[in-house]
């Protein structure tokens, strides 16, 4: 059986753009944006994804 990626967080500067089960982290400006990714990347052993629309996303690779 083949395990699937996990989404563990969405770090993001635009609340409108997401929704859905994994936590939301909202963030003022792009600095604050990539700290707080960075630090979620390092407690959750995950990796951060930039999806380039001011959205970030932190996903556990199986």
């Amino acid at each position: 059986m083949k395990k699937m990626s996990k989404i563990m967080a969405i770090v993001t500067m635009d609340v409108d753009k997401v929704g859905g089960g994994a936590p939301i982290f909202i963030t003022k400006d792009e600095e604050e944006q990539q700290l707080t990714a960075l630090i979620l990347e390092k407690i959750l052993d995950a990796n951060v994804h930039d999806l380039k629309n001011g959205t970030m996303v932190i996903v556990k690779h199986a």
